[in-house]
């Protein structure tokens, strides 16, 4: 009977540009919604948004404002998804968490719809929303691991500064200005604002996307390193990654290199593969100059690849690029469509 009369659904984080998305998102799709409850930290409270016409206050988030919540979208930070996720499972809410929080707990299922869509039936109350930069990667490798199976890959992103945040934006296009101008400027935010250094993303591209580690990769490249094999249930699968920052602002661009299991694939077998995927859009004809770019990306549910050729050493070797709007595929659009993966499977 619930779907017939909908949802009780929250977003978590309204003002951000995530959470905007999300709400433009659940419009677009039509989600069936009986009420809509919009959350914020204090300092952005009060603030209205519209939805189908309607202007709803933006709410502080306790506790309490998770109950009688079906389903809880989360994009306000790690820290906020530790404190209140717990509070809204409580409550009887199923929460669909957009941060780094919980997306390596192995009690918390990290899901990407086309790629393992029944691993959401052992959730605990808690679904983790993967990194942008691994949704799209995997939702073009997943038909060929299918297939022809897999064995390693190696990613090379190029990375859009909205996945920084709007601050991170706003310094793009004033930097970017201020050296058109030939005025001074001073880089406060790239490529981490609580790091030591900061530097310019106008006219650069900055080979560091969140902090070191240890091991000389960055937290995002760890990132995209075990979320694809967690994903993939394949533990054992080689993964490398190393993460840029371009002066992109929206769309997320990768050069991804993998290996398959079956010997004599051709890359018109990659290409008919990948022209029935779900989620894929072929842009494959070289020729005619045809290929994906991020600016072409922008407001688009898809993740598009193209430029797919053999590796010239490897026998078994492919190469290929890979766009999607990291806003979109990359974080509200993969939570909305955890959402409606949700009901169609009766699990709320």
């Amino acid at each position: 009977m619930k779907e017939t009369r909908g949802f009780h659904v929250a977003v978590l984080g309204a003002t951000g540009a995530v959470g905007q998305q999300m709400i433009k998102t659940l419009e677009q799709r039509n989600f069936p919604i009986k009420k809509l409850t919009l959350l914020s930290s204090a300092r952005s409270a009060g603030k209205a948004v519209k939805f189908k016409g309607e202007s709803i206050l933006v709410q502080e988030a306790k506790p309490e404002s998770f109950e009688g919540v079906d389903i809880a979208l989360f994009s306000a930070g790690g820290s906020v998804s530790k404190q209140m996720a717990p509070e809204a499972v409580k409550r009887g809410a199923i929460v669909v968490d957009n941060t780094s929080a919980f997306r390596m707990d192995p009690e918390v299922p990290l899901v990407v719809p086309e790629v393992n869509e029944e691993d959401l039936k052992n959730h605990n109350g808690v679904i983790a929303n993967p990194n942008c930069s691994t949704i799209q990667m995997v939702v073009a490798l997943e038909p060929i691991r299918k297939e022809y199976g897999l064995s390693k890959v190696i990613v090379s992103t190029y990375q859009a500064v909205s996945g920084a945040g709007s601050a991170a934006i706003q310094e793009l296009k004033d930097h970017t200005k201020a050296l058109l101008a030939e005025e001074p400027f001073e880089p406060k935010i790239l490529p981490v604002k609580s790091d030591k250094k900061h530097y310019q993303l106008a006219f650069n591209a900055v080979p560091q996307i969140d902090v070191f580690t240890e091991n000389g990769f960055t937290y995002e490249e760890m990132k995209m390193i075990n979320e694809t094999k967690k994903i993939m249930h394949m533990p054992n699968l080689k993964v490398a990654a190393t993460c840029v920052r371009i002066p992109v602002e929206t769309g997320h661009s990768e050069s991804v290199y993998f290996e398959v299991e079956k010997n004599s694939v051709t890359v018109s077998d990659l290409q008919g593969i990948l022209l029935q995927a779900d989620g894929v859009v072929l842009e494959d004809d070289p020729s005619n100059q045809v290929y994906p770019m991020p600016a072409h990306a922008v407001g688009k549910n898809d993740t598009f690849v193209g430029r797919i050729r053999k590796d010239l050493d490897e026998e078994n070797g492919f190469h290929m690029w890979v766009v999607s709007d990291n806003l979109l595929k990359g974080a509200a659009w993969n939570s909305v469509q955890i959402a409606e993966s949700l009901i169609k499977l009766n699990l709320v």
